[in-house]
């Protein structure tokens, strides 16, 4: 079976918003350290150990956003923000910029993936996703086709 899906465009504020949140919950423990940092108020009573572990997770924060909005300007990254239709198949994802031209993506290349509410989140690597919302698909059966490879291809767990 093909699923060949709509036009669609990620915006990249919204990329760049998907992103930083994938970041963050893949890299959950780092909020970790900062709670070590800040406990170390009760070994030597200081207002600094707050101070320099919010500087510190401030940074981190600001550190991704620069790594994501970079992604948006830079030339390599103009392509995550074209105008795509999708060819999906279980063999592979040929994104078209339109009839005759296209990118086939292998399952392979896919690290891992994510079904939220109202999307599929395809995880390329940590800088490149690819966000195939809902609305896009014709059919309900074309939806379910796609989860059915994730599953079959181990990407999700469900």
């Amino acid at each position: 079976m093909i699923v060949k899906t709509r036009n669609y465009r990620l915006e990249k504020k919204e990329y760049i918003k998907m992103a930083l949140k994938a970041i963050l919950l893949q890299q959950w423990w780092v909020s970790l350290i900062v709670l070590a940092i800040c406990a170390m108020y009760f070994w030597i009573p200081s207002i600094w150990w707050f101070i320099g572990a919010l500087l510190g997770a401030g940074l981190y924060l600001l550190f991704w956003w620069i790594q994501f909005y970079g992604v948006t300007q830079l030339e390599q990254g103009k392509m995550l923000f074209e105008r795509f239709s999708y060819e999906i198949t279980s063999q592979q994802i040929v994104m078209k910029l339109n009839a005759r031209e296209g990118m086939p993506l292998k399952w392979d290349q896919i690290k891992r993936a994510k079904v939220g509410e109202d999307y599929f989140l395809l995880f390329v690597n940590k800088a490149q996703l690819i966000h195939l919302p809902f609305k896009i698909f014709n059919t309900e059966n074309e939806r379910k086709f796609l989860i059915s490879i994730l599953k079959t291809k181990g990407l999700i767990k469900q």
